[in-house]
């Protein structure tokens, strides 16, 4: 198994930032929860199956941000304009604050600060019929944000080459894997988050 899974520092470093996120975050997530509650009706958060270390199913948690929650064999990426976003999502969304209850997943040990990030079920297993490396994605914890995010390859994937790219991108990170990697990836991701036009 590459080194990127089973070292004990990159998992140590993922245990102490994670609780220290989830502290500095929390006003920001409260706040979040109250304005989703106050604006749609439905769970705050949002759970949904995804595929993690060497494909075992984990559930993720983001704050919830459409009008309905797709968690089956047919799951439509959000795509710009997307009349399921709310008015809070396409705040929350923008922003990647949606993200954060994902910090809970880190804790849990179910992902990474950095790693590929993880897709649907029905997403692994459309794409993986189809792209031959897809399955070597799986040998890393799944990340909140990763290599291919801050090579520009985040949102929605329009073709099968948008999606191909990606791969690349997660495996070249889990070939290469390295704690300082680690922070240089969640360095670059703050201006990616601020500056990407395909956050939606």
């Amino acid at each position: 198994m590459p080194r990127v899974a089973v070292d004990p520092v990159k998992r140590f470093c993922d245990l102490i930032a994670a609780l220290a996120l989830l502290i500095f975050f929390l006003p920001v997530l409260l706040l979040a929860s109250l304005l989703i509650r106050l604006e749609s009706p439905g769970p705050i958060l949002f759970r949904q199956t995804r595929g993690g270390l060497n494909g075992k199913a984990f559930t993720i948690y983001k704050l919830r941000s459409m009008r309905c929650e797709d968690d089956g064999d047919q799951i439509v990426q959000a795509q710009r304009d997307d009349d399921r976003i709310t008015r809070i999502g396409r705040i929350i969304r923008a922003t990647s604050i949606d993200e954060l209850p994902q910090l809970l997943n880190v804790l849990k040990g179910d992902m990474s600060l950095v790693g590929p990030r993880p897709h649907a079920q029905a997403h692994d297993a459309y794409y993986g019929a189809l792209i031959p490396a897809y399955p070597l994605r799986f040998q890393a914890r799944p990340g909140l944000t990763g290599l291919a995010q801050i090579r520009g390859l985040r949102g929605a994937t329009n073709d099968v080459e948008d999606m191909a790219n990606r791969v690349k991108a997660d495996i070249d990170y889990i070939d290469n894997w390295s704690l300082l990697g680690d922070l240089r990836i969640m360095v670059l991701t703050v201006p990616h988050l601020l500056l990407a036009e395909n956050a939606y």
